[in-house]
């Protein structure tokens, strides 16, 4: 810990220059530039924001931990403000006058990590937090913080306390057997609230006369709780919001599911009704009821944002079916032509020295591949939902869709029929004789059964129809409604780069490869080409006028124009985590040009991946890079002028203002 925090990062004033949460992680970012830990102030506390936007860091007792991985942070580094008025950070019973800014390397080791977890369980230590607000100086409360590396000693010293002393007692009756939990906690970056959560899991166990034993599923360490611990268990807690690893384990337990916070807010609570639903029997037929996805405790996900993860969950498993199988059939077009669907099959012939029966094999590969598409995209969304029991009913669903020409808009209809039953199912109490077969056999012959009678006779021939009607409308788009809709496809693919509404364009334009028509087609065109545009226009941004770029910023735009090249969108994600107000609005109009220039056009994409790679795939290929180079550059004059806008002028020692603020030259730019 001596390592992690000096006394420069301690601040028991800060009330001098902070009065909100974001002015507080400032200030507290600052102390670690002003020592070289972190390289990009506004790259760093954009991304301690974005970890704030997940689920706020305030504790009950008057604490915040703002924390984050940052590719920004060149060493573990802690700082530590106190706040006289309180600070702001979401807790449930007001301020915290005691802020904790964990900073974290992208590539952090085990050792560092796991000498943080310690010091976030010992905030569950009411003596600690008692001695760091009565610390005189920054030096004491500094020493405090170092020296606080108890939780092993303590927990030994625990240990010892309540073993038994004399194994030849003259008790009459042997002690009762105690009532046995097993949990799991994580949290998203697996910093802090894993490890405070867990402590004070254990903390109200020991209060209960409760044997409990906790899986910590974060940064500092992953160690598997031993399967007989488990099946000795009465009742299993999880606190989590990130997906509980091999949940199965757990199968057949009476189970608490909640979010992290809620393992450190109320943890006797959460005791409590672990030993209400063991003494009821209350057990789910699955791996212990709702997935994570389907219930991420007091995390206040609404049905939106649950069925947007379940759809992306879907999305996330195709791309690689997607990507693999389109460009096999590009390749296998490139080399045989375009006839070469109509080769017959190279297991009945094939000549080794014939380059068309290798673009046939190629072409015939992708296409089994591609073949998947649908029936992934069902498996998976059912998966997001129910976990494993899903992927049955969702496959079965998804071939059902295909098999009646249902295409895409059929597989998100059956993922989505799939999971709800299965889950339905998973709702339902069994006899303890049945459990064991609930997953293997039961549920998946049930839930098969229940999703193919839907899609065959009930819902699948509507939604064929509708993906009928879609494909005519695709096809016939001409003039003013094509751009319209490159335009719209444009501003999708550029605002969230990589994100949701990116990839339901994305969803959109492959789903039409599974039956192409010339107007599928052009889609898959305008929406690779409008994904390539905003890193492309970052990197050449930070070529032209690189002062108006942080120095991390203009190496991200070396690396930029590969990415963007080859159609991976996410490499403007840095540029817009540190200046979303300016990079985003840039990038969406320079998408949009693009989008509709390539409608207009009338440029075609078979392939639906690669970037400039599959060019010679492309139908007008020449127009096609007039499109691309015509959206980029727009965005690179509007990012330019909106940085331009509002950026101090150069230092004058010739730095730009971001290396100023290193050098403490001037303060930091907002």
């Amino acid at each position: 810990m001596s390592e992690m925090i000096t006394a420069e990062l301690v601040d028991l004033e800060i009330d001098r220059s902070a009065g909100t949460k974001e002015a507080a992680a400032r200030a507290l970012a600052e102390r670690m530039v002003a020592l070289g830990r972190v390289t990009d102030l506004d790259g760093f506390l954009a991304d301690v924001a974005a970890r704030e936007a997940q689920m706020p860091t305030g504790l009950d007792g008057g604490i915040g931990i703002p924390h984050c991985r940052s590719a920004h942070v060149t060493e573990p580094t802690l700082a530590f403000g106190r706040s006289a008025d309180g600070i702001d950070f979401g807790a449930p019973d007001g301020p915290a006058d005691l802020i904790f800014l964990i900073a974290a390397p992208a590539g952090a080791d085990d050792a560092h990590l796991t000498i943080l977890s310690s010091l976030a369980r010992q905030l569950m230590d009411e003596e600690f937090t008692t001695a760091l607000r009565s610390a005189a100086d920054a030096q004491t409360a500094t020493d405090l913080i170092r020296g606080n590396r108890r939780v092993g000693g303590e927990q030994a010293a625990r240990s010892a306390a309540e073993a038994p002393t004399d194994p030849q007692s003259d008790d009459p009756e042997p002690p009762a057997e105690p009532f046995r939990i097993v949990a799991v906690t994580s949290c998203p970056t697996g910093i802090a609230h894993t490890y405070m959560a867990a402590e004070s899991l254990e903390n109200a166990a020991r209060e209960a006369g409760v044997e409990l034993t906790v899986e910590t599923q974060g940064s500092a360490g992953f160690t598997r709780l031993d399967p007989a611990v488990i099946a000795s268990a009465d009742a299993v807690i999880f606190a989590h919001d990130v997906p509980v690893r091999d949940k199965n384990r757990f199968a057949g337990k009476p189970t608490v599911d909640v979010g992290v916070k809620a393992g450190i807010n109320r943890p006797a609570e959460l005791i409590a009704e672990a030993r209400e639903k063991a003494a009821r029997g209350d057990v789910t037929s699955g791996a212990t009821g709702p997935s994570p996805v389907d219930d991420a405790g007091e995390s206040g996900d609404g049905y939106g944002t649950k069925l947007r993860k379940w759809l992306m969950s879907g999305v996330s498993y195709m791309v690689p079916f997607v990507a693999a199988g389109g460009l096999l059939i590009a390749l296998g077009f490139a080399i045989g032509g375009w006839k070469i669907d109509k080769a017959p099959s190279v297991a009945e012939h094939f000549v080794w020295t014939d380059t068309t029966s290798w673009a046939a094999l190629l072409f015939q590969i992708g296409g089994l591949a591609f073949a998947f598409l649908v029936p992934v995209l069902a498996g998976y969304i059912a998966y997001g939902m129910a976990d494993r029991p899903g992927l049955v009913p969702g496959f079965v669903g998804g071939s059902v869709a295909v098999t009646i020409n249902a295409g895409f808009l059929g597989g998100l209809a059956a993922g989505l029929i799939a999971g709800a039953v299965v889950m339905g199912i998973q709702r339902v109490k069994i006899p303890a004789v049945l459990r064991g077969i609930m997953p293997v056999v039961v549920i998946p012959l049930i839930s098969s059964a229940i999703v193919g009678f839907l899609m065959f006779l009930v819902i699948g021939k509507p939604i064929a129809s509708l993906q009928s009607a879609l494909t005519d409308w695709l096809e016939g788009l001409s003039g003013a409604n094509a751009i319209i809709l490159g335009v719209i496809l444009g501003l999708m693919m550029c605002f969230d780069l990589g994100g949701p509404l990116n990839k339901v364009a994305y969803a959109f334009a492959v789903g039409g490869l599974a039956n192409p028509t010339e107007g599928s087609l052009k889609v898959m065109a305008a929406v690779m080409a409008a994904g390539m545009v905003p890193p492309l226009a970052m990197a050449l941004a930070t070529t032209i006028r690189g002062r108006l770029f942080t120095k991390t910023e203009r190496e991200n735009g070396k690396a930029a124009w590969f990415l963007g090249a080859s159609f991976i969108t996410e490499g403007a994600i840095p540029f817009a985590a540190a200046d979303p107000l300016r990079v985003i609005p840039a990038s969406m109009a320079g998408g949009a040009v693009t989008g509709a220039l390539s409608m207009a056009f009338g440029c075609t994409l078979r392939a639906p991946h690669g970037g400039i790679f599959v060019v010679p795939l492309i139908g007008q290929p020449l127009l096609y890079l007039v499109a691309i180079v015509a959206g980029v550059g727009v965005s690179t004059l509007a990012v330019i002028l909106l940085k331009g806008a509002r950026r101090t002028a150069p230092s004058e020692s010739g730095g730009t203002a971001e290396e100023a603020v290193a050098e403490k030259r001037v303060p930091a730019a907002v």
